[in-house]
């Protein structure tokens, strides 16, 4: 499972965004602007998911025709849940308001994704999105 992206050069630098994880960086060489969406996209899970990070975490960027780029981890529910709470946070929402967009009572129920402890299905995944962020388009490759 990969998160898509787009790169595209903008003058002197080169541009990247992963709008699902709500991430945008540049470089002055698209290898640099690569390196540093890979950096970032690890930071932001050492940051949020620490504990739930195996020594062996990895993220790769694997590049693909007309400016398309794919994000991908060796733990797709930490991605997954990154994603969720970036998408939450983007739209303004609380766990509690997503919560409900989800039709629980238990906003704890929801923030188990969030924190990256459960597996999540993608049909799960799309649903829990819509609760996050129900006005954000989908960028989501199955590779």
């Amino acid at each position: 499972m990969e998160f898509e992206g787009k790169v595209w050069k903008d003058g002197k630098f080169w541009l990247i965004e992963v709008p699902a994880l709500n991430v945008m960086t540049q470089g002055k060489t698209k290898r640099e602007a690569l390196e540093m969406v890979q950096d970032n996209v690890f930071e932001l899970i050492e940051c949020y998911f620490k504990s739930e990070m195996s020594k062996s975490f990895a993220i790769s960027v694997n590049e693909y025709k007309e400016g398309i780029i794919g994000i991908a981890a060796s733990d797709n529910k930490l991605l997954l849940a990154l994603s969720l709470r970036k998408q939450r946070e983007k739209s303004g929402c609380t766990v509690r308001e997503a919560s409900f967009r989800l039709g629980s009572k238990s906003p704890n129920a929801y923030a188990q994704y969030e924190k990256g402890r459960t597996n999540i299905s993608l049909d799960k995944y799309e649903a829990l999105l819509m609760a996050a962020n129900p006005f954000e388009q989908r960028h989501l490759r199955i590779a």
